[in-house]
């Protein structure tokens, strides 16, 4: 059976009832404690910023928002900002404002919120900034590029009093929040195991040359808060998730999405014990992370494991990516389009298919389910909605990964404080919980 037909559109008019419902000049009160007179002109004005790829789908779902408009888009690379506006232009029917350095749209008091999706070791410092400038902010996940930066975020969140979405964009599916209140209902009995998996197809990245930065692109200012380096021909626009000095490998590239499901799903956060195995197997070159890894999260009486394989697409359960939540008296297996149950007996005794699909291991992961994020930030912002994945929960899941990133550069299991997630009794290991920055670059709260 399935739970229904929830078309994009459907689903966004809902998801907006109450913002379309208020009358004209009726005032609203933002988490920030300002008011904000609402009428028939009132919409949130964003810049997007990071072009690529995944921001790409952020100008599609704000346009599929009622009430919000992006009204500036901003990248370091030329053609980027072109390739962005003319998207813009195309979904929308108007041109948005094109600027280069981000530091010039926070000063401007037209926009009210922005969206991140640039390479990963911006994520934390640029988020910073635009709370400091009084803007709400959409990041991508992972929220931070170590630790430290996740702290920071956390604290200037709650300093500065604006919105910060993270873009896991499961939290916002209507299935999954079904399938949650099921587990949390008992449909399973006593939820104890989360087990998470991602396969794709990666080819590798070869050994780069350095070579002339091309003219479009300013080289400078994508590398902004990291220390310097020369450039090379297999970093941009793309294979920087896989340098440690800008990225953070696959697990909080794909893996962020799956292991918050099991957060959620059996109500813990930060571990006792994380431990990871695996390494760069499939081919020899500049990658510098794992193409396989096993990732343990241990808990008193609960334990969740992901696994990674990036160069190898076999399926498990006939997906490239999802979770299975055991429990003592079955099992959900759930992805980015529906659930099914199956008792202690492996029979199939519930299944929800959704009629839209949402990307899955594809470039971009664009969908419904990303519509409904930014329809849940959006109605945040105006009328005061709940975040559904506001920063301090979503920094978790982030923080836990960056873990396992950390416990397999040592190459031992590593202990936590449930309370921080700070590593116990090892120094070694709790120095990589930040990272250096370049001079004038150093984020702050």
């Amino acid at each position: 059976m399935t739970s229904g037909n929830w078309s994009r559109r459907e689903f966004l008019r809902n998801a907006s009832a109450a913002s379309l419902g208020l009358s004209f000049g009726m005032t609203a009160f933002r988490a920030d404690g300002r008011s904000r007179v609402l009428g028939a002109n009132d919409r949130v004005n964003f810049a997007v910023i990071g072009l690529h790829g995944r921001g790409r789908e952020h100008i599609h779902s704000i346009h599929a928002c009622p009430n919000a408009a992006v009204t500036h888009v901003c990248d370091v690379d030329q053609r980027e900002l072109e390739r962005g506006a003319a998207l813009v232009r195309e979904v929308s029917g108007k041109a948005p404002r094109k600027i280069k350095d981000f530091r010039v749209l926070l000063e401007d008091r037209n926009v009210d919120a922005i969206t991140i999706a640039t390479p990963e070791h911006w994520h934390a410092p640029m988020a910073l900034l635009g709370l400091q400038a009084g803007k709400h902010v959409y990041v991508e996940k992972p929220c931070s590029h170590n630790p430290a930066e996740g702290e920071m975020l956390v604290q200037a969140q709650r300093k500065y009093q604006k919105l910060v979405q993270m873009g896991n964009q499961q939290r916002s599916s209507a299935h999954t929040r079904e399938a949650m209140q099921k587990i949390h209902e008992g449909v399973i009995g006593r939820a104890y195991m989360g087990r998470t998996w991602y396969s794709n197809k990666r080819q590798g990245i070869g050994v780069g040359n350095p070579v002339p930065v091309p003219a479009e692109l300013d080289w400078d200012l994508w590398q902004g808060p990291a220390p310097r380096r020369a450039y090379k021909d297999n970093i941009h626009p793309y294979n920087w998730h896989w340098f440690r000095h800008w990225g953070t490998g696959e697990t909080l590239n794909n893996g962020t999405h799956e292991v918050d499901l099991c957060l959620w799903a059996l109500d813990v956060k930060y571990p006792d014990f994380v431990s990871a195995n695996g390494g760069r197997y499939h081919f020899k070159d500049d990658w510098e992370f794992y193409d396989t890894l096993v990732t343990e999260f241990t808990y008193g009486d609960k334990m969740i494991v992901w696994e990674g394989r990036s160069c190898n697409n076999m399926l498990l359960y006939g997906r490239g990516r999802g979770a299975t939540i055991h429990g003592t008296e079955g099992t959900l297996l759930i992805d980015r389009n529906g659930y099914e149950i199956y008792d202690n007996d492996n029979r199939k005794t519930f299944e929800v298919i959704k009629p839209e699909f949402d990307a899955t291991t594809g470039l971009g992961g664009g969908g419904p389910m990303t519509d409904a994020h930014f329809a849940n930030f959006v109605n945040a912002i105006r009328v005061g909605e709940k975040l559904n994945s506001p920063i301090d929960e979503g920094n978790v899941s982030v923080t836990m990964l960056l873990l396992s990133n950390i416990a397999w550069q040592m190459g031992r299991k590593l202990e936590l404080d449930p309370a921080s997630g700070r590593v116990r009794n090892d120094e070694q290991a709790m120095s990589l919980w930040g990272r250096e920055y370049e001079k004038g670059w150093e984020p702050k709260v």
